[in-house]
C-alpha cells in the first residue's frame, strides 16, 4: 500500500511543491559521484515517504539505510546521512566515522540536515519548507518549535517558519492580507515583510495571488483544545494508535494478517475514499457507517447469487467490491479502537474533562487527579489532565500546585475550539470587530496587507461568492492558509475542513503547521521524551 499521498484534488498546486523537494533530493544526491549509501534519520523517514517514493531513489542506485548506534554495513564508498540537528544523532555518526577509520575504510561522508541546521551542527543543509502530508494539510517538520520558543527563548524556528511561507509565495504570488495572534505569530508576519523587502516576490501586475490570505495562530492562544481527548476518527486513531506522516504502525494481527511479530504500516490519507468520508466523523458515527455499507453489500451479493442479475447491475456490484479492501481495513481499525474506546479508564477521562472545562466542581476534579497519582497512572496522562485542570482555572491556588508536585515527585521520580472561532472571524470580518475579545486571549495580534493587491477589496469587505475578487481566475474559491504555530490536532483540522464546507463560506482553507499533535504528544515533549 502506497504511503505517499494523493494530491490532485488540493486547492493549491501541490504536486509543484512535492516534486520541487524530490528534485532538490536527487540533485544533492547526483552532485556526489560515485556509489552511495542514503543513511536515513528514523524519525524523517515518514516525512521523507510523503515527498518521494523509496522506488525514485533506488532507480537512481541509492541504497538506503536507518540510521542507529550500529555501523553501516555497505561496501558504498559514499556515505550521505540525513538527519535532524541533534547532538545525540551527530554521536552515531562520529561512531560511524570512527568505526570505519579503526577498519581501515576509505569513504567520504556528507551529512544533510532536515528541515533546518543548528549552530552546534554545521554542515551542509536542505530543506523541505512544506511537507504535504495530504490535501490539504502542509507541515513544516518542526516538531520541537513550541518547546524551543516557551521553555528554552530559542526562536530560530520562526525564521524557518517565514522562509517557507516566503517560498510559497515564489511559486503562487505574495499573499495580500496577514492576520496573526500570538507573540510568534505577530513575529513570524514581521519576518515575512522583511524578507519581501529584502528579496521581492515579483509577479505580474494583473496576475491575481493564488492565496488570498495567510492567518498565523499561535498555540499558546488555545491550549484547553488539545489537552481534550478528540473524538474524530482520525483524532482517536492518532490518540491511541499514533498516526506518523500520514500512517499508523500497527501489528499484522490487527489487520487479520497472521504473521506474528510482524508490523504493518496502514496509510492514512485522502487517496482512500472511505476515509476520507469518515475521517472527521465522531467515532459513533464512524462505527453506524461502517455497518450500513458492510449490510448493503451483503445484501447485494445475496441479491447477485439469488436473482438473475443484468450485466449492468453486475457491473455496479463489481464497482462495490473494489471498495472492499477499503472497508475491510476501517472495520479492523475502528473494531481495534473500540477496545480502548470502551475502558472504564477512558470514559472516566471523559467525564472529568467535561467536569473541568465547565467548571462544575474544584474539588472533585483536585481529587480526580490526586487519585490518578496514587494510582500511578501514566505520568504524560496525569500531566495532561492537570495542565488542562490549571488553564481552566487560571493557574492553581500555591498551596495545591505544591502537594500535587509533591505528590507526583513522590510517585514518580472539544467544542471549546478557541483557534476555529479566530479563523471563522478572520476569515470573515477581520480581527477589527473581536478587537475586545482578542485583547483577552494570550499574545499580541497584528493585520498587515502587502503586495500590490493590498488596496483592492480584502477579505473584510467580500460579501459571498459573488464577489468579484473572491475567486481567483479559473473560477476556484479564494484561498486561506490558517498556520498553526506549535502544532494542531486531528480534530481543528476537522473542525476547519467542517467549516470550509458550510454552506456561503466562499473559501477554501490549507492548514499549515509545525506539527501535528495531540495532548499526549505535547505533554511529552515537554517531559524530555
Amino acid at each position: 500500500m502506497a504511503q505517499i499521498p494523493n494530491l490532485d484534488n488540493a486547492p493549491l498546486n501541490l504536486n509543484s511543491l512535492r516534486e520541487q523537494s524530490q528534485k532538490e533530493l536527487v540533485n544533492i544526491l547526483k552532485n556526489i559521484r560515485g556509489k552511495k549509501c542514503l543513511v536515513i534519520d528514523p524519525k524523517l523517514s515518514g516525512s521523507l515517504s510523503s515527498i518521494i517514493q523509496t522506488a525514485i531513489l533506488k532507480e537512481h542506485g541509492i541504497e538506503l539505510r536507518h540510521l542507529s548506534v550500529d555501523p553501516i554495513q555497505t561496501d558504498c564508498s559514499k556515505l550521505v546521512y540525513l538527519v535532524r540537528s541533534e547532538l545525540s544523532l551527530m554521536r552515531f555518526i562520529s561512531s560511524h566515522v570512527h568505526n570505519d577509520t579503526s577498519k581501515g575504510l576509505q569513504r567520504e561522508y556528507y551529512v544533510y540536515f532536515v528541515p533546518r541546521r543548528s549552530v552546534a551542527c554545521e554542515k551542509g543543509s536542505t530543506h523541505y519548507t512544506f511537507v504535504p502530508l495530504d490535501e490539504d494539510v502542509l507541515s513544516f517538520e518542526l516538531d520541537l518549535a513550541y518547546k524551543e520558543c516557551l521553555v528554552d527563548g530559542d526562536t530560530s524556528s520562526l525564521w524557518h517558519i517565514a522562509k517557507a511561507i516566503h517560498k510559497l509565495e515564489f511559486s503562487f504570488g505574495v499573499i495580500p492580507n496577514v492576520r496573526a495572534k500570538g507573540k510568534s505569530s505577530v513575529r513570524v508576519a514581521d519576518i515575512l515583510n522583511r524578507m519581501q523587502a529584502e528579496e521581492p516576490v515579483n509577479s505580474p501586475d494583473m496576475v491575481v495571488p493564488e492565496i488570498n490570505t495567510l492567518i498565523l495562530l499561535d498555540r499558546e492562544v488555545d491550549m484547553v483544545t488539545p489537552m481534550c481527548s478528540q473524538l474524530t476518527y482520525e483524532g482517536l486513531l492518532d490518540e491511541f494508535l499514533h498516526i506518523n506522516n500520514g500512517a499508523v504502525e500497527l501489528d499484522a494481527s490487527v489487520m487479520g494478517v497472521q504473521q506474528e511479530g510482524k508490523k504493518i504500516k496502514v496509510p492514512l490519507n485522502s487517496s482512500d475514499k472511505l476515509f476520507k468520508e469518515i475521517r472527521d466523523l465522531n467515532f459513533e458515527v464512524v462505527g453506524q457507517i461502517l455497518r450500513q455499507k458492510a449490510t448493503s453489500m451483503k445484501q447485494d451479493y445475496t441479491e447477485v447469487t439469488t436473482n438473475n442479475q443484468t450485466v449492468s447491475e453486475l457491473k455496479d456490484f463489481v464497482k462495490k467490491l473494489n471498495s472492499l479492501p477499503e472497508m475491510t481495513r476501517h472495520i479492523n481499525l475502528a473494531q481495534h479502537l473500540s477496545t480502548f474506546t470502551s475502558k472504564p479508564s477512558f470514559l472516566g477521562q471523559l467525564d472529568m474533562e467535561h467536569t473541568i472545562i465547565e467548571a462544575q466542581s474544584y474539588d472533585i476534579c483536585f481529587e480526580y487527579i490526586e487519585e490518578m497519582i496514587h494510582k500511578q497512572e501514566p505520568l504524560v496522562n496525569v500531566l495532561r489532565l492537570l495542565i488542562l485542570f490549571s488553564i481552566t482555572n487560571s493557574g492553581l491556588p500555591k498551596k495545591n500546585f505544591d502537594y500535587l508536585r509533591r505528590e507526583l515527585l513522590h510517585s514518580y521520580g472539544f467544542e471549546h475550539m478557541v483557534t476555529i472561532r479566530l479563523v471563522q472571524h478572520a476569515v470573515r470580518s477581520g480581527w477589527r470587530p473581536i478587537e475586545e475579545i482578542l485583547k483577552l486571549l494570550p499574545g499580541p495580534h497584528s493585520e498587515t496587507k502587502r503586495g500590490r493587491f493590498s488596496s483592492s477589496p480584502s477579505l473584510d469587505t467580500l460579501q459571498g461568492p459573488s464577489a468579484n475578487v473572491d475567486k481567483v481566475v479559473d473560477g476556484r474559491r479564494s484561498l486561506v492558509l490558517v498556520v498553526f504555530i506549535g502544532g494542531v490536532t486531528f480534530a481543528e483540522i476537522s473542525a476547519l475542513r467542517f467549516l470550509s464546507a458550510q454552506e456561503g463560506m466562499a473559501y477554501d482553507l490549507i492548514i499549515g503547521t509545525t506539527k501535528i499533535a495531540s495532548g499526549h504528544t505535547f505533554t511529552e515533549t515537554f517531559v524530555g521524551k
